[in-house]
């Protein structure tokens, strides 16, 4: 067992090789082979430990010694995106440990499970057919469609606000606070003012549910759970923040990658085309393969852990690459190759893995599932409308995609 790297630390990978945007950052290969468990510095000069390894990601992400608390010490917080990391309710349920994560997550886990799901999935196609159908109606010859504005972003901005209760008339504020929040080129009082006008926006929001409720999440928040004593109304807002932001903007990326990917390649898209029954298991592979997440999960250890044959000591940092996990050889057969009919792609850890798995990845699942098939079915010549390297990827976010994505059939 070893304490201490090697090298001497470097900066967090976070861009993707040269010439290939749907690959991991680049370094994180090497290190996974080399030093799967290695030392990096973050942007104030601390140090953490970075985890590039499958069987060590799940390790400490299946760990409760290693905590999800922002106020742990050692916590890795230099360089997050979203504003600064705050104190008390606002942080948000994903940044807590048990028993506060456990309480707060159950409060909502049933509207993100498979049966209510399952049960919006009529829904999800109606929007998605009504957006393709506005694609549709245009000349992509004459002007090519952003497939990002038209389909990506709308899907699961509309899915999210329907099922908080947020005005989609909204969508552009929340979208563009978000921009900000998640931008890694964007200075901390960028942020920091990004954040204030969300949560201005998210508190007018639930003040009015509460005196107004409907048939939706943060209408339940502000009254059932207030009116128990199990919530504030800082927590409702913070479950608010957190719900909006998760619901819409991991999934949209995901959307225009998947549809790019597909693109570029016709033999798998004419697989997926004639069969649609391998969508679902396409859905897990196209998760696997571009893990979007570039900047985290972060963890502080709360007592010596023993990780991959290295200590990790109480109080020290850690950072999780999920991208490097989720093209680990030793777990997935020619990683770096797209397979949609690969059997394990369902053991990817895009989602996270332990008690803080993403709360919403049946809806993610769903959305994409939907999205593939309808585009497969509808626009079966869809393009580029731009070389590769014309494509905006986000390399300036801390989750990866398009900024833009021109198509034309």
């Amino acid at each position: 067992m070893t304490t201490t790297s090697a090298e001497a630390p470097q900066p967090l990978p976070v861009q993707p090789p040269p010439g290939c945007p749907f690959d991991p950052p680049e370094g994180l290969g090497r290190l996974r082979l080399e030093e799967p468990l290695s030392r990096i510095s973050l942007p104030d000069g601390s140090r953490a430990w970075l985890a590039t390894r499958y069987a060590d990601v799940r390790a400490i992400l299946g760990d409760r010694r290693f905590s999800s608390d922002t106020t742990s010490p050692g916590y890795p917080r230099s360089g997050m995106t979203g504003g600064a990391p705050v104190d008390g309710a606002a942080r948000g349920f994903i940044r807590m440990d048990p028993p506060d994560h456990t309480r707060l997550r159950r409060m909502v886990t049933r509207d993100f499970m498979v049966k209510r799901v399952e049960a919006l999935r009529p829904t999800l196609q109606r929007i998605t057919d009504e957006l393709c159908d506005a694609m549709a109606a245009t000349d992509p010859a004459e002007h090519p469609v952003d497939l990002v504005e038209a389909l990506a972003l709308p899907l699961p901005s509309l899915a999210i606000s329907l099922l908080l209760g947020v005005p989609y008339d909204d969508h552009e504020l929340f979208q563009r606070l978000t921009g900000t929040l998640l931008s890694r080129e964007k200075s901390e009082e960028e942020r920091r003012t990004a954040r204030a006008e969300l949560v201005a926006y998210l508190d007018a929001l639930v003040r009015a549910k509460r005196e107004r409720p409907g048939d939706d999440i943060l209408s339940r928040l502000a009254t059932e759970q207030q009116d128990a004593g199990e919530l504030g109304h800082e927590d409702v807002v913070a479950f608010a923040a957190l719900l909006l932001i998760a619901g819409h903007e991991t999934t949209a990326n995901m959307i225009g990658l998947s549809a790019l990917t597909l693109m570029l390649d016709p033999e798998t898209a004419g697989r997926l085309r004639d069969d649609p029954s391998l969508i679902r298991g396409a859905t897990e592979e196209l998760l696997r393969f571009h893990s979007i997440i570039r900047n985290g999960p972060r963890r502080a250890a709360t007592e010596d852990v023993e990780v991959g044959g290295r200590l990790i000591r109480a109080g020290e940092g850690v950072v999780v690459a999920v991208p490097a996990a989720n093209r680990d050889g030793a777990t997935f057969e020619d990683p770096d190759r797209l397979d949609v009919c690969r059997p394990n792609a369902q053991h990817h850890v895009a989602f996270g893995y332990g008690i803080h798995q993403c709360l919403g990845q049946a809806l993610a699942r769903a959305e994409l599932q939907v999205v593939i098939g309808t585009l497969l079915r509808l626009f079966p010549t869809m393009r580029p409308a731009v070389p590769l390297d014309e494509i905006p990827f986000r390399t300036d976010m801390a989750i990866h995609g398009c900024h833009a994505l021109p198509v034309t059939w």
